[in-house]
């Protein structure tokens, strides 16, 4: 594996940052999760710029031009003969000293990594995922904005354990309003009465997938609401979906132990699942 470190395409084992490097010591970094689908990076764009914001959100500066980080990534999957692939571009802090001060830190660390990537979910996009609400909050807008996509998902990972624990496939996160906020890692939505409910993205990731399933649903004549949506919502849901880039468009069948509508993958659910894969099929930055 080729991986990207500040200007070089060096092998994974020599891939190695400061153990300084403020991403490693604090999480002070942020970072994307792109896709690539036969070729053609999906988003591509999409991604770039949140990642910006994100990084102009805690003061960091992206030490390459967007242009520039387009080229970084498609020489990466180049690099790395991949076709179909997740991709990870980080930027940290870079290299400080042991306090938290981040002016102690003069030059960000810029790392992309690409690797094969298939079916997140594997047979449950046709059986659908049980999912659980789990007691971990999500981080208050007013603490640390979800739409930052931060190096420190600690947050994320303390729900997934939970889930983990109460075996589910998928945590739902509640925040400190007792609002759904999203998943462990994918935007949440509710189909009821032929019309799609989601949560705002004050309380959540501003996601690309999620973006694009909106996008799919209009073209569909599938009305959608941004609404705040409670436990009620959930359980008294005709289909539940989530979304991201790693999940793309997955079917909840089960939250808490209530069946969702008929415990199998809905129609709407379904017609976006199609739609979604005809639009990776179709859209896309050419590696080549």
């Amino acid at each position: 594996m080729i991986i990207y470190l500040d200007g070089r395409y060096v092998p994974e084992s020599d891939a190695g940052i400061s153990i300084f490097d403020h991403g490693f010591l604090y999480g002070d970094g942020v970072f994307e999760g792109i896709r690539a689908y036969g070729g053609r990076v999906f988003r591509l764009d999409e991604h770039l710029e949140r990642l910006y914001d994100s990084a102009k959100t805690i003061d960091l500066k992206v030490p390459l031009t967007k242009e520039e980080f387009t080229e970084v990534i498609l020489e990466t999957m180049r690099r790395n003969n991949l076709t179909d692939a997740y991709i990870r571009p980080i930027v940290t802090r870079g290299k400080g000293d042991l306090g938290l001060d981040p002016r102690k830190c003069p030059k960000p660390t810029v790392l992309v990594v690409a690797v094969e990537w298939g079916a997140m979910y594997g047979d449950l996009y046709e059986k659908g995922l049980k999912a659980v609400s789990v007691s971990v909050r999500r981080n208050p807008a007013e603490a640390l904005p979800p739409n930052v996509k931060s190096l420190n998902y600690l947050n994320n990972i303390l729900a997934k354990i939970e889930a983990n624990y109460k075996g589910g496939d998928e945590a739902i996160v509640f925040d400190t309003n007792g609002y759904v906020s999203e998943g462990s890692g994918d935007n949440i939505f509710v189909v009821k009465n032929g019309a799609i409910f989601t949560p705002p993205t004050l309380n959540n990731l501003r996601g690309i997938t999620r973006m694009v399933v909106i996008e799919l649903a209009a073209s569909l004549g599938i009305s959608v609401t941004e609404k705040n949506l409670g436990y009620f919502d959930l359980y008294t849901a005709d289909e539940v979906f989530v979304t991201g880039t790693a999940a793309e468009v997955a079917p909840i069948r089960e939250i808490d132990g209530r069946i969702i509508g008929s415990g199998r993958p809905g129609p709407i659910t379904r017609q976006l699942m199609a739609a979604f894969r005809r639009a990776t099929e179709t859209e896309g930055t050419p590696v080549t």
